[in-house]
């Protein structure tokens, strides 16, 4: 088989995959919708109480998370040049330990703080 034929392929059966899994989910919730409605178990589900998000704890969130890229990229940084580590093991491992500290750490200072709207 060509090499053109085989990606051809590939690409409609991922396509075919993907379109069929969200045909499945969209026709199921509808039904889902149309049964309940019928039936009166609710007065409208698309009705749903709006809640608006904090900004200032998503700027806070994704601003940690930001600064602890940037350090981890550094942290790899370091690793690279003074203690011999592969290139992309050391900004990757360090980018994703930062990354996850600073979300960890954003969590128990709005725990703390009592910001929380859970």
């Amino acid at each position: 088989m060509q090499e053109v034929t085989r990606d051809c392929i590939v690409s409609l059966a991922a396509f075919a995959a993907i379109f069929g899994i969200a045909y499945v989910f969209f026709m199921t919730r509808h039904r889902e919708r149309m049964t309940m409605l019928d039936r009166n178990l609710i007065e409208n589900p698309f009705n749903r109480p709006t809640s608006r998000p904090d900004y200032g704890l998503l700027s806070l969130k994704y601003g940690m998370l930001l600064v602890g890229f940037g350090v981890g990229y550094f942290m790899g940084w370091i690793l690279y040049n003074y203690y011999g580590v592969s290139h992309s093991v050391s900004i990757v491992s360090m980018v994703c330990l930062f990354g996850g500290m600073s979300l960890i750490l954003n969590y128990i200072i709005v725990r703390k703080q009592g910001l929380n709207k859970e």
